[in-house]
């Protein structure tokens, strides 16, 4: 069984909170996590699954069905498909507020945090479960290429063979697309949203255009900006913005957008192995988008923001991680082992002036290139540095 990260500080919460809430998108392995904390927790437990439907059934008297059971944690899967049950979970918390009374997990729900911020306020703690980290897995430095290239849901990195995981990402992607998304409240047909998918995996780590979208696609600049905030906020895509704060700099004012599963990202570009993938003229925005978003998994707080650095005449760094407008980590991310310190790069520490500054790179040795800039590969990145920064 994979310990995930959160699983601890869950715990923690739910000895303190009335509520917590577990959100992520679907199939990244919440409800195994829930069944995990459960084991776990001195209190009797019942699991409901609002997908199921003798689990509906025994909410048709909800009220009743929670004072029957006031006495043990009520975990409540996918939430998202009975919002009307948030009112109620405030008067029968209010009734009886002592930590621990429910796990609720939802699943890609732009609505479900507006939804119980209003109704739970005060009442519950919220942690985002992204798809495994590299972290979680205990893999060795070479051995993260599976991890990289067939993501990190746990169906698509434990199939047995590449055929297998590029299988279930068909299906995760088609159910995405044709059930989930729609019922979501995203309302676009289903071969736009293919389309608006694969054009934001072609395009990932690149400046956002939403003109080159809007024409593309045939909707409205507007309707653009719209759905890529719906996809963001279902966890599918990972809009990074650029840095701001430097005023005497022109400073490009478009963010970046990254497929925030790697293994998805690959599919939609019809890369189907390893060895494709190396012989693939994305490979470096693929390295980009995977190291960028195992950093954020790891990070998973309100206390570090993340940005890109990028002024017109040519300055750029790929990563920043600040703490409000103070730039404790300066980031450039490369493929090769042997890297090199651009301009760009040093133009870029000279302005931000950050506490640490790394070069992440695939499998490379861990060491100080100049001017206290560490080069250091992705694993020991995340193991021996990330949480000292």
């Amino acid at each position: 069984m994979i310990q995930r990260n959160i699983t601890s500080e869950l715990i923690d919460l739910l000895g303190f909170f009335p509520a917590i809430g577990i959100i992520g998108p679907r199939q990244c392995g919440k409800t195994t996590l829930a069944k995990q904390i459960m084991s776990k927790i001195d209190k009797p437990t019942i699991y409901l699954d609002l997908e199921s439907h003798s689990d509906i059934i025994k909410l048709t008297e909800p009220e009743h069905f929670f004072k029957n059971n006031i006495d043990k944690c009520i975990i409540i899967d996918e939430i998202q498909h009975m919002p009307e049950l948030f009112p109620l979970l405030r008067s029968v918390i209010d009734a009886k507020k002592e930590p621990g009374r429910f796990i609720i997990l939802g699943s890609a729900s732009p609505g479900i945090m507006r939804d119980s911020s209003e109704s739970l306020a005060g009442r519950i703690a919220y942690k985002e479960l992204s798809p495994f980290n590299l972290t979680e897995l205990n893999l060795k430095t070479k051995d993260i290429n599976k991890h990289w290239f067939r993501g990190g849901f746990p169906d698509s990195f434990l199939a047995k063979t590449d055929k297998n995981s590029n299988q279930w990402k068909d299906n995760f992607i088609t159910t995405y697309i044709e059930r989930d998304l729609p019922q979501l409240g995203l309302d676009l047909s289903s071969i736009t949203i293919r389309k608006l998918w694969m054009m934001l995996a072609s395009d990932s780590g690149n400046l956002f255009n939403a003109a080159s979208y809007s024409k593309g696609l045939g909707i409205s600049v507007y309707t653009v900006k719209k759905y890529i905030d719906f996809l963001e906020k279902a966890f599918l895509i990972h809009s990074l913005p650029p840095f701001h704060f430097n005023t005497n700099k022109r400073l490009v004012k478009s963010p970046k957008i990254y497929i925030r599963d790697s293994g998805i990202q690959h599919f939609l570009n019809h890369i189907n192995s390893f060895s494709q993938l190396e012989g693939n003229i994305k490979i470096g925005a693929s390295w980009e988008g995977y190291v960028i978003e195992q950093i954020k998994q790891k990070l998973n707080d309100n206390s570090t923001q993340l940005y890109f650095y990028r002024t017109h005449n040519g300055t750029e760094c790929d990563l920043l991680i600040t703490r409000g407008i103070k730039v404790i980590a300066a980031i450039e991310i490369k493929y090769t082992n042997a890297p090199k310190i651009t301009k760009g790069f040093t133009l870029s520490l000279q302005d931000l002036k950050p506490n640490k500054s790394f070069i992440i790179t695939h499998s490379s040795d861990d060491y100080i290139i100049r001017d206290n800039i560490r080069v250091c590969n992705l694993y020991d990145f995340l193991n021996k540095y990330i949480d000292k920064i």
